[in-house]
């Protein structure tokens, strides 16, 4: 008689995802805050200074334009991963603030696409006052990615704070800087414009999102993801 044991071993991957979530959430901000700090133009420019300025500084709008890149494939994953953090606690503020943060962070690319037409048609020799005509003639979508990427981030991250400090997961500092990071963002870009400033606001999302890792990783795998 031949018996036949068949053992199914699912293997369990909550240690890798809580590491690879607690190691991705600071990289987003952090490479969004030296985007700004780097930045050749200022937000208030008209075209033709923006063009100018990038066309004049086409290194620094290459590593402006690698540091975007970077922002864009981490903000996404970051901000879900502090999502999931802070819903068992307040659940409808971070569905809430997920709702306007995660597609203000899809925007980006859209808002991303002018600075890399620039920089590609300097590169290219082109002349400066045809690149700004031509980044003038911009497609309808580029206006709703603005609205969507500046109402979202900014009032999402907002909520996004405040669930942090109901979650009592992180500590209180940590809730703060996220709260107030974005609106000192916007009186950087817009109000004050500072650069450094900018750098400072984006930097308080990253220290935050910092605090949210080291409580993920100080977590147990069955407080991160319950097995079924």
């Amino acid at each position: 008689m031949t018996q036949t044991m068949t053992s199914t071993t699912r293997a369990d991957v909550r240690p890798v995802s809580r590491w690879f979530a607690a190691l991705i959430l600071p990289i987003g901000p952090a490479a969004i805050a030296l985007l700004r700090y780097f930045l050749p133009y200022d937000t208030v420019d008209d075209p033709a200074t923006i063009t100018t300025k990038i066309v004049g500084n086409l290194d620094r709008g290459s590593l402006v334009l690698w540091l975007g890149f970077i922002g864009i494939l981490t903000l996404v994953p970051g901000v879900y991963a502090v999502g999931r953090v802070t819903r068992r606690r307040a659940p409808w503020l971070t569905a809430i603030a997920l709702l306007l943060v995660v597609p203000g962070y899809l925007a980006l690319p859209w808002m991303a696409s002018s600075d890399i037409f620039i920089w590609s048609a300097g590169t290219a020799g082109l002349d400066p006052a045809a690149i700004t005509r031509a980044a003038e003639a911009t497609h309808g979508s580029m206006d709703v990615a603005g609205v969507t990427f500046v109402l979202g981030h900014v009032i999402g991250t907002i909520l996004l704070g405040i669930a942090m400090w109901r979650s009592h997961l992180v500590p209180r500092w940590a809730a703060v800087a996220t709260a107030i990071s974005q609106p000192i963002h916007f009186v950087a870009a817009v109000v004050l414009v500072s650069h450094t400033l900018d750098l400072v606001g984006w930097g308080l999302q990253a220290a935050g999102f910092a605090a949210v890792g080291w409580a993920i990783l100080r977590m147990r795998d069955d407080d991160w993801e319950p097995l079924p």
